[in-house]
């Protein structure tokens, strides 16, 4: 199995700066697949430079915050590395993106617009007549765009940024994961049932279906994702 390529543009060489290529090395490296394959997956400044028509100076300098957030590992003498976490690691993960989220549906029950929350309904408008599992692709896509709309729902600056750092485990595991036994059709009853809470202002069940939704894809890569290990 191949390891995926970075998919980044080149920037506007006039307007360059190390948080122009920070934000599109960490937007190319969310957007990566990083646990459908056992490769590890390296970065090569000389190619990031040609990628993205820069020079290495500002490559390195925002090579330097992703490792201070997680996102890479620098290996004196062999390399740049995109950083896959363990299984437990992702468990624990997971477990706080459930905090955080479950915390957002509260407040976006309490304080979201109405019709920001009916938009909800617009991510499985084509799956009323389709079954989730026999289009899983285009369903995760829709799966990870609703409970990014939660965090965005809540208003929070900092659950966002927090749930930021995570995403891109998350948005990984939880694509890998959806077409797996019947999850995604059980994930489509669940959004239901949590938009549902959200519109009636059910602050308490709202949080309590979102947490308990995510704590069920804990539960699923304890039991099937030892290739984690």
């Amino acid at each position: 199995m191949t390891v995926p390529a970075l998919n980044v543009q080149p920037l506007d060489t006039g307007t360059t700066f190390r948080s122009q290529v920070y934000h599109a090395l960490k937007q190319a490296i969310t957007e990566m697949d990083i646990y459908d394959h056992d490769r590890e997956i390296r970065l090569d400044e000389r190619q990031l430079s040609d990628k993205l028509g820069v020079s290495r100076t500002p490559i390195r300098e925002a090579l330097t915050l992703l490792e201070q957030e997680g996102f890479i590992r620098l290996q004196p003498r062999r390399g740049i590395f995109v950083v896959r976490k363990t299984k437990t690691e992702i468990i624990e993960m997971i477990q706080v993106w459930a905090a955080l989220e479950g915390m957002a549906a509260r407040i976006a029950a309490e304080h979201a617009p109405a019709a920001e929350i009916h938009k909800l309904w617009d991510l499985f408008g084509s799956f009323e007549q389709r079954s989730p599992k026999d289009h899983v692709n285009e369903y995760s896509d829709a799966n990870i765009a609703f409970h990014k709309s939660i965090i965005q729902l809540s208003g929070s600056k900092l659950i966002q940024d927090v749930t930021d750092n995570l995403f891109i485990h998350m948005r990984a595991i939880r694509k890998l994961t959806i077409g797996q036994e019947d999850r995604a059709e059980r994930s489509i009853h669940d959004h239901r049932a949590i938009i549902k809470a959200l519109e009636e202002r059910n602050a308490d069940l709202a949080e309590k279906l979102v947490r308990e939704h995510t704590m069920g894809l804990a539960k699923h890569v304890e039991k099937h994702c030892d290739f984690l290990e």
